[in-house]
């Protein structure tokens, strides 16, 4: 017979599994959300407000912009389908595939924070859900 210490432990990990997909998913969410802004909707007298420039330099950084909403979706490419892969069985793949998106979402969270200190609640949105879901897998494998 197995005794409650043993359930609570794999009830503790199955429950940091969930949340490492669900913050992963919730981060290639936002990164797809920012691929529409900057790619597909820029220029947009509403994006023109959310990026706080006019619409004469929205239109002087709309190859930058474009160029950047890119690389955007396929960070949120690798997260999603990382998240698919983990949750449908291929672990290691999956989770590879998560943790380096995360990783380079959180990254360019930092870089934007440290280039503009104002930027602390973009920075906040584009990368505390990926911070999270490395912390969350990071978890699964330390306890």
């Amino acid at each position: 017979p197995r005794g409650p210490f043993f359930y609570w432990f794999f009830a503790k990990k199955a429950l940091q599994g969930i949340m490492f997909i669900i913050f992963s998913l919730i981060a290639g969410l936002i990164h797809i959300y920012i691929f529409v802004m900057e790619s597909l909707l820029w220029g947009s007298d509403k994006i023109n407000k959310a990026f706080n420039v006019t619409p004469d330099v929205a239109e002087l950084n709309r190859v930058f912009a474009f160029n950047q909403g890119y690389y955007n979706l396929f960070l949120a490419v690798a997260a999603l389908s990382g998240s698919i892969m983990s949750f449908v069985g291929w672990i290691v793949v999956g989770q590879t595939l998560v943790f380096y998106s995360c990783l380079s979402m959180f990254g360019a969270a930092l870089v934007l924070l440290y280039s503009n200190k104002s930027l602390i609640r973009a920075a906040l949105i584009q990368g505390l859900p990926p911070l999270l879901a490395i912390a969350f897998l990071s978890l699964s494998y330390l306890i």
